[in-house]
């Protein structure tokens, strides 16, 4: 690349050669400091992982049809009618008659889930390690785990921003982790809003997807929501991904388990031709 400088512009300065030298060093030292970032931030991820590692071991998986990791947004803008919404509405969404029968004629008649809570990078916390459910005694037993242990909302002090980017990234590491073999795997975002902290969603999105997983999400509205930039958009642009991804969205807190509950049924099912399409409101992606 060739730099032109005009003498008269910069008289008695350093020459040309030495200003593309410096250029090209201040470059590199953007990015080395991006990458450090993001070797940080992984590190950080792992090391969240790393620390639940006894726990996880002690999980029950095993080959399924269908493995899926609730990634479930508990950042300082999650309230406790919020962080209700969202433990009890996995809870009950779990053990539902629909979520039962779906799992039940898949082809191993299994699936297996894991539940961890996500803020800004660093702050992760694993509710529910890798767990098989393969009938409703499994679905109960996962469900109490999410009811008692998951977020209430109440304790937000320190949680700061929203990390869609850590949200994947640790997802996508249970997913690597899994301990058995399984047809689908799918990282599932329950949140209520956009990307704020920590570093851009895209190149995690992409790892997630170039891995085979799909990236699906609930988007929870929020009551100033922008109607011509709805969270639920900005989800289905720059988030989701993967085979047949989609995200969906709650008209109302009393929509939030049926809308979850359509979901995951959606995402349990092996058979296509079976599946709860969703509603014609509801963005959809198949990148």
């Amino acid at each position: 690349m060739t730099l032109a400088v005009d003498a008269n512009v910069f008289p008695t300065r350093r020459p040309p050669s030495t200003t593309a030298a410096a250029g090209f060093r201040r470059q590199v030292r953007r990015s080395t400091r991006e990458t450090a970032r993001r070797i940080n931030s992984y590190l950080r991820v792992a090391g969240t992982l790393a620390a639940s590692v006894f726990w996880g071991l002690q999980a029950h998986a095993a080959d399924v049809d269908v493995a899926v990791v609730f990634a479930v947004d508990f950042s300082s803008s999650i309230d406790p009618e919020i962080a209700d919404l969202q433990r009890e509405g996995h809870a009950a969404a779990l053990t539902s008659p629909e979520i039962i029968a779906a799992i039940t004629r898949n082809y191993v008649g299994c699936i297996s889930v894991a539940y961890f809570e996500w803020s800004s990078p660093g702050h992760t916390r694993i509710v529910l390690p890798w767990t098989s459910i393969c009938g409703l005694e499994d679905a109960r037993a996962a469900a109490s785990v999410i009811s008692k242990k998951g977020d209430t909302g109440f304790t937000r002090r320190g949680r700061r921003g929203t990390s869609v980017s850590s949200a994947i990234d640790v997802g996508s590491l249970l997913l690597d982790q899994f301990p058995g073999k399984a047809a689908k795997k799918v990282i599932d975002i329950s949140s209520n809003g956009e990307n704020n902290d920590g570093l851009p969603v895209q190149p995690s999105r992409l790892n997630a997807i170039a891995k085979g997983y799909t990236i699906n999400a609930i988007a929870i509205p929020t009551q100033d929501e922008n109607p011509d930039q709805p969270l639920a958009s900005y989800f289905a642009k720059s988030v989701i991904g993967g085979s047949q991804a989609f995200v969906i969205t709650p008209k109302g807190p009393n929509d939030y388990a049926i809308a979850l509950r359509r979901k995951l049924v959606t995402e349990v099912s092996m058979d296509v031709g079976r599946q709860f399409p969703p509603p014609a409101d509801d963005r959809t992606s198949s990148q």
